[in-house]
């Protein structure tokens, strides 16, 4: 990922490019070098050092990778890059409560043109199926007065569920995602905005639904989401989610700069915001290199 296209210096931009594709290829020594050379041009150029860390990590060089992260997030105060979740994960720093927001929506502004098509078929992504399944396990044939998609990206879950919402509000920190979704017409509104932040300024008790698919893996911290969820949702409205299985308590950071959660702290944060558990059972919304990554599906009630 970058987020300046150029350090200023043509022939570092040039170095940077063959190192990137070095990476690609694999060769990460070579790639490792062609940084090195990058950044003896532009000392002073975050996505150089970011795309050194990537390279010293993928040879095991963990203590140079760590200072090139630290390098990184000095030039690169609101951490488009995520250097602060790579730290977390080479166990530098505590995880971060959520993936930083200039991080998020970068990664998103990016992302969104080839969004659905990479996610169906390179990733086969799978989980507004899931959730939907889940939602008509635990309410068959309910149909929602208003329904609020979290996390809404281009649509994907908008377009599996809108039959079941009279009127159905997506909401999603990345501007070009917002601008796919427009462009499909499943949604009587859209937002630009912070999950949590957008809550916190809905009328309480407006919702009868609220759906988060494949939004969690970028908050770590689940507890003020869950709370503003629980004002917003009228009671005995349903609060459906899927999540990365993290295999224990809590949450982690992984390789991927994705967060993952353990059941206990799932049923634990719906317990603290007034919510009894329909379902937490495992599901997998996706596939990393081919093999399925292990998850969560769940729908909560609100009390």
């Amino acid at each position: 990922m970058t987020h300046e296209n150029s350090s200023g210096d043509l022939a570092a931009d040039r170095r940077y490019q063959w190192g990137l594709g070095a990476n690609e290829r694999g060769d990460f020594d070579a790639a490792r070098d062609l940084f090195v050379q990058t950044l003896e041009l532009a000392p002073s150029w975050a996505p150089g050092w970011f795309a050194l860390a990537q390279a010293l990590e993928s040879l095991g060089r963990f203590d140079e990778a760590i200072e090139a992260y630290a390098k990184t997030l000095a030039l690169d105060a609101e951490d488009a890059f995520g250097s602060a979740l790579c730290l977390a994960n080479l166990g530098a720093r505590a995880a971060p409560k959520t993936a930083p927001r200039a991080y998020v929506k970068t990664l998103f502004d990016q992302y969104a043109p080839r969004f659905d098509r990479h996610l169906v078929e390179s990733l086969a992504y799978r989980g507004p199926q899931i959730l939907a399944e889940a939602v008509e396990r635990a309410a068959p044939g309910q149909t929602f007065a208003h329904a609020l998609d979290l996390g809404c990206g281009a649509g994907l879950f908008g377009a599996t569920f809108r039959q079941k919402a009279r009127f159905l509000t997506g909401v999603d920190l990345s501007p070009a995602m917002i601008f796919q979704a427009q462009g499909k017409g499943l949604y009587d509104r859209l937002a630009v905005a912070d999950l949590v932040e957008f809550l916190q300024a809905e009328p309480e008790a407006s919702a009868g639904f609220v759906a988060a698919a494949d939004v969690f893996v970028y908050i770590g911290d689940l507890a003020p989401v869950f709370s503003a969820v629980s004002r917003v949702l009228a009671p005995g409205g349903l609060f459906a989610f899927t999540a990365q299985d993290s295999g224990e308590d809590g949450f982690r950071v992984g390789a991927d700069r994705r967060f993952s959660h353990g059941e206990p702290y799932l049923a634990a944060c719906a317990g603290q915001s007034r919510f009894t558990v329909l379902e937490i059972s495992a599901a997998s919304t996706r596939k990393d290199r081919g093999v399925d990554t292990p998850g969560w599906v769940a729908v909560l009630r609100r009390i």
